[in-house]
């Protein structure tokens, strides 16, 4: 299967470094599998260490502090850099998840996943080529399930 271009919202990294199985770690595994080709940004990597630094999400999680960064260093490596020179404003629910979809936007990616994918309706630019996907749909789709 060819890869196919997204960006990974911060939520489903979090996620995989929270549990020690699930649909969140079998996407980290695609992605540097190849099997998704990821785009980071500017916004979008500092948003990753912000929330590295907020020991409070990860106290379940196996990973201790270095290994959290270690695999966030890997995981980098495996994201083509995008840089973002116009701002889309698709005026979304949540402000703060704007600079994903501008992402998406500026590195051709058809798709975001994320686990918010009610913080990306109701925007006032619609994008018909971007979709947003929970990982688990992402999932579904790739063993020919049909999502709604």
């Amino acid at each position: 299967m060819s890869s196919s271009k997204a960006v990974l919202d911060t939520n489903v990294f979090v996620g995989a470094l929270q549990r020690h199985d699930g649909v969140n770690r079998k996407i980290l595994e695609l992605c540097f599998m190849g099997e998704i080709d990821l785009l980071m940004g500017d916004a979008l990597y500092f948003e990753y260490q912000s929330l590295l630094g907020r020991h409070h999400l990860f106290e379940n999680s196996s990973f201790n502090p270095q290994e959290r960064e270690n695999l966030f260093d890997d995981f980098c490596s495996v994201c083509r850099w995008v840089d973002v020179y116009y701002r889309w404003r698709p005026n979304l629910k949540d402000e703060a998840d704007t600079h994903i979809v501008e992402l998406a936007i500026s590195g051709g990616a058809p798709m975001v996943l994320t686990w918010n994918k009610k913080d990306y309706r109701n925007s006032d630019l619609i994008l018909p080529d971007l979709e947003i996907l929970t990982p688990a749909e992402l999932m579904a789709r790739r063993r020919g399930e049909k999502i709604s």
